[in-house]
């Protein structure tokens, strides 16, 4: 390793021991402290890792306690000796390229966790009165309900299709309406989770200023796209944009329009916008979550489109699992009753403005547009790479979602889309955790 990589490495060591802490041989830390960084990604693969004497002195321990750390990283699969040449990360030890959006999701152990868009636990909740055996009652008796739970629809509006979630109705959308090579129109920036399933299905997503007609039309002309994928409330900027003449000049143009209103009950200032299914009605796809006002964990969505448009998804769905979890679709039609998107909404905008706030006294040189709606803050670092910094924040306790996670073509590099779902204790950890990061980096 160079002097100069040496000393950034030094610093994320140094800063993951701290956050292992004691109770163990300051060896099984020191391993502990490299797996982590190994699996983070904080070397790329294949790169050389500081030599037993390099690491000793960079962590102040013996030699040999920094030998018996190397080795155990050797012994996990992460790194391999080579004879004669020093110690190596292994190629499938970190994330090649920009990291995925579904490296989101990993298990890493961290104080606080900005990087997942949505509520972050089930606390907020009225819970219902209600026997286990009750959960159990459905009208098919076997559960295997092709549409879903009758009740539950009938809540949502009746004719939908009911999802595991809002990335499974993304991903149904997808594979039914896309075929290898064909082209979606999405703003830049927008939901990086829609943007991994474009890609997996060998579509190529296109960027285009959505929010200005004249743009669209020439996007549409140019691009001639199989469908557009629009976001009611910006994710990840907090945007709500007026996209009403989307849905005109998809309608003109018979294309299909995919709209995704997972946030759009979150809207601080006015109500929600408008279903653009209403200007659009045979050819929308409308992709909806309950992740996002009440808990994420319910796994529970929904999709409405046209017949037949409806049924061919219903179809895929059967080829993809069968049916949503019934009990979870029966205690998801409780909770709705119960528990009015109105108080969370109130919630997360006082949680937002505590969020900010902190930012903005503790780290003035970060900027951000204040969101109108959903659950997170776009915010801009001048010159960092944020691919490399969302590494460093790790190490000081906080996962963050770099921009480059929500472009089609890996811009904004200076971006962070930090979440303010957490209670407000967490988000002044995360607060703290982002200013030593911070300093951290200006130090290397």
């Amino acid at each position: 390793m160079e002097s100069e990589d040496l000393d950034g490495f030094a610093v994320l060591v140094r800063e993951r021991l701290r956050l292992r802490g004691g109770g163990r041989s300051t060896g099984r830390r020191l391993a502990e402290a490299l797996s982590d960084l190994a699996r983070a990604g904080a070397l790329a693969p294949g790169a050389r890792l500081p030599s037993e004497r390099e690491l000793a002195q960079m962590v102040g321990v013996s030699r040999g306690t920094a030998a018996a750390a190397l080795n155990a990283l050797c012994e996990e699969g992460l790194a391999e000796r080579r004879h004669g040449s020093g110690t190596y990360l292994r190629q499938a030890a970190a994330p090649t390229g920009s990291p995925s959006f579904s490296g989101l999701l990993r298990a890493d152990a961290v104080l606080a966790d900005l990087s997942i868009s949505t509520v972050p636990d089930p606390s907020h909740l009225v819970l219902p009165p209600i026997e286990v055996a009750e959960l159990l009652r459905t009208p098919s008796g076997h559960g295997y309900d092709a549409m879903g739970d009758p009740r539950l629809r009938a809540l949502l509006g009746g004719e939908v299709l009911i999802t595991s979630g809002g990335q499974h109705g993304i991903d149904l959308a997808a594979r039914v309406l896309l075929r290898p090579g064909d082209r979606v129109l999405v703003e830049d920036a927008t939901y990086g989770g829609a943007l991994t399933v474009f890609n997996r299905v060998g579509a190529h997503a296109v960027p285009a200023d959505l929010t200005d007609p004249r743009a669209t039309r020439a996007a549409i002309d140019l691009h001639r796209p199989a469908l557009v994928y629009v976001v009611s409330v910006g994710n990840p900027t907090g945007d709500v944009p007026d996209l009403r003449h989307v849905a005109e000049l998809a309608r003109a143009a018979d294309l299909v329009l995919v709209e995704d209103r997972s946030l759009a009950d979150l809207v601080f200032d006015a109500d929600p916008p408008e279903p653009l299914a209403n200007l659009h009605p045979y050819g929308t796809v409308t992709v909806n979550t309950l992740s996002k006002s009440l808990w994420g964990g319910l796994r529970v969505g929904w999709l409405t489109a046209p017949e037949p448009l409806l049924a061919r998804l219903a179809e895929a769905k059967q080829d993809n699992d069968l049916a949503t979890s019934t009990v979870a679709q029966r205690l998801a039609a409780e909770l709705l009753q119960l528990n009015p998107v109105a108080r969370w909404r109130a919630e997360l905008a006082a949680r937002r403005d505590h969020f900010t706030a902190a930012l903005a006294a503790a780290l003035p040189d970060w900027t951000w547009t204040p969101p109108r709606g959903g659950l997170s803050l776009w915010t801009r670092l001048p010159g960092v790479d944020t691919d490399r910094f969302a590494t460093l924040t790790r190490a000081h306790g906080v996962a963050v979602a770099p921009g480059s996670l929500f472009s089609p073509t890996g811009h904004h590099r200076d971006r962070l889309r930090l979440s303010y779902a957490l209670p407000p204790p967490l988000l002044d950890q995360a607060v703290k955790g982002l200013t030593e990061a911070w300093h951290a980096h200006h130090r290397r």
